[in-house]
């Protein structure tokens, strides 16, 4: 084995105003690098970073810094989310010297290719996928008539596909959204809550609202809403229709039994998309009921132009302790044996 050979590299900052921005607030963003590359020594004066120690960790985290300021230079804000994707991605795909030798190649698996990508600019901001799960779940939306996007909370799987409808609207790609979930925790039997309709299935249905405010005017919702342009109702109230030219989203889907799932999933009508969202782990059926979206990524993998997406904790886009606590649970039912709904960081695009 050769000596390890201990270098110094220099990573001078030309536009000086930009470097409150590439440390981060608190400098949260370098202490994002100096926890990923411990043995490297980082010393920052003036609008120069000097990376010091074993030559190959020097230029890892040198080439995450230089990613770093070409993601900012790219109009993302950095936070220490974005500095930990980042490193995560360049380390993880083919190693962060490689893509510091690769430059700016522009290749799609850069993290500025990735994190750069908008999906929707509303109410003065980006909605951006955050991590690369993230973002193959938004290029499987765009490129597939159904999309399944499967995993823990807090991965974005309702916000994004919520943020393509809202953009697909504007771009006149549809011509209606219609958001539904199932009312499980009333058995979906409606008749028995108390309140006028709107009161039975707001606690249900709140959620796709919140969602719904952040990316359009909450003014024009009512009128959106009574033009039938956005549609928010229980899964129930979708028997018996054919949706054209719309963009349907189906949440908390683990929560479907086999036969609503399907009747979801016949609905689907011409110039439509379809995005079902939920997590296996989270089902609330009553015990010996089969969750539908479990049945369906059995049943339906590999049909042409269905997409299968499926996120873990490291898409998790919470607080960090969120991604921590999914990751301690799993380990848990890890060691209780196999349940059958445990998640996968894995995507696989089910297109011929």
């Amino acid at each position: 084995m050769g000596a390890r050979v201990s270098v110094k590299q220099v990573v001078v900052v030309e536009d000086a105003a930009r470097m409150p921005d590439l440390m981060g607030s608190n400098d949260e963003v370098m202490r994002v690098i100096e926890r990923a590359f411990p043995s490297v020594q980082i010393l920052v004066r003036g609008n120069e970073i000097t990376f010091s120690g074993d030559e190959g960790d020097v230029a890892a985290a040198a080439g995450a810094v230089q990613e770093l300021r070409s993601v900012m230079a790219a109009g993302v804000p950095l936070t220490p989310q974005v500095a930990r994707e980042s490193v995560r991605m360049l380390s993880g795909a083919r190693g962060v010297a490689a893509a510091a030798a690769a430059g700016a190649t522009g290749e799609s698996g850069r993290p500025v290719s990735v994190l750069s990508r908008s999906i929707l600019s509303t109410r003065g901001r980006t909605i951006r996928p955050k991590t690369e799960g993230q973002a193959a779940y938004v290029q499987a939306i765009e490129s597939h008539t159904i999309t399944f996007g499967i995993g823990p909370a807090g991965t974005g799987k309702t916000y994004l596909a919520m943020a393509q409808a809202v953009a697909a609207l504007q771009a006149k790609k549809v011509n209606r959204i219609v958001l539904t979930r199932p009312a499980v925790e009333a058995g979906e039997r409606l008749g028995f809550l108390p309140g006028g309709l709107n009161e039975k299935i707001d606690p249900y249905l709140r959620p796709l609202y919140d969602a719904l405010h952040d990316m359009v005017d909450p003014e024009s919702i009512p009128r959106l809403m009574e033009a039938g342009t956005i549609e928010v109702a229980p899964l129930a109230y979708m028997r018996g229709r054919t949706l054209n030219d719309a963009f349907v989203i189906l949440d908390e889907a683990q929560n479907t039994t086999q036969e609503q799932m399907k009747m979801f999933l016949t609905r689907l009508g011409f110039g439509s998309t379809m995005v079902v969202t939920g997590d296996v782990t989270q089902v609330d059926l009553p015990g010996g009921t089969k969750s539908g979206l479990r049945t369906s990524r059995e049943i339906l993998t590999g049909i042409d132009d269905i997409a299968i997406c499926e996120l873990s904790a490291q898409d998790v886009v919470r607080h960090r302790l969120v991604s921590d606590i999914i990751t301690a649970y799993a380990k848990a039912d890890e060691s209780r044996g196999p349940r059958g709904g445990g998640q996968q960081r894995r995507f696989k695009e089910e297109r011929s």
